[in-house]
């Protein structure tokens, strides 16, 4: 099971831009009398502190629309968090997150062809960008292009030697080639990081599984079961879903000797 890699970083802007429904330099002044200008001034200070306490600037509104992408993206609102990327990227086209992470939305909904486009650009406008040459390597690794998937895995690590999803999927994929020692060795990589640690004893205990050492794949069974949230079959959780897949696996294996 590949994990992908979502990025949440927001973009930066040197000055803030307040949007408000009051147009300053239009304000008129409502009579001559000091009094009355005060009253008036008073005013409109205080609809520009109540626009100011409730408005978003520019920056705070990619902001938001990012992080309701991300989750929308998380709960399999693939649609939604489409047409929330799809914005982003129309309000700024130079940023590399926003084009990986829906060309992710896109591989996850089933159009790998939209997503290949949006992993390419991304990487074309940032090339240190991890994020994106994990979630192409999983594009790669799922078309059957296993060494194009290594190599971007590889290109991934480079860049950042912390990314512990793209270490468990470069396992995965030497696994799926029968590369076993080499499967292992990545999960002993990630396993230094101290992340996703259920996932990680969940891909090499079926990596031991299909060696034959069953004794260390029961082991590794087992504490992916307790690292992982329990199974649930009506959760969206990835974790709870490898949980039960856990689960069948240990069934697999000690199944034949049941009596």
């Amino acid at each position: 099971m590949n994990t992908h890699s979502l990025s949440s970083q927001h973009n930066r802007t040197n000055k803030a831009t307040r949007t408000t429904g009051i147009v300053m330099a239009k304000v008129r002044s409502t009579a001559s009398h000091p009094q009355r200008r005060w009253q008036s001034k008073q005013r409109r200070s205080s609809l520009i502190r109540r626009e100011q306490a409730s408005g978003l600037s520019q920056a705070e509104q990619t902001a938001l629309f990012r992080q309701q992408a991300l989750l929308a993206a998380q709960q399999g609102n693939y649609e939604t968090a489409i047409a929330l990327f799809s914005r982003l990227i129309e309000q700024n086209s130079d940023n590399a997150n926003d084009y990986s992470n829906r060309g992710l939305v896109y591989f996850q909904s089933g159009h790998a062809e939209k997503a290949i486009v949006d992993f390419n650009r991304a990487i074309d406008l940032n090339p240190r960008l991890d994020s994106a040459y994990n979630n192409r390597a999983n594009y790669y690794a799922a078309h059957g292009q296993f060494l194009e998937a290594i190599l971007d895995y590889d290109v991934a690590l480079d860049l950042n030697p912390s990314n512990v999803r793209a270490w468990i999927n470069q396992g995965i994929t030497f696994r799926e080639l029968e590369m076993y020692e080499r499967a292992i060795e990545s999960f002993e990589l990630a396993l230094y990081l101290g992340k996703l640690e259920g996932h990680i004893y969940a891909e090499r205990g079926r990596t031991y599984h299909l060696r034959g050492d069953w004794n260390c794949a029961i082991g590794d069974y087992q504490r992916a079961i307790v690292a992982l949230p329990k199974a649930n079959p009506f959760s969206s959780d990835p974790s709870a879903r490898l949980h039960a897949q856990v689960e069948a696996w240990m069934d697999e294996l000690i199944s034949p000797w049941q009596v």
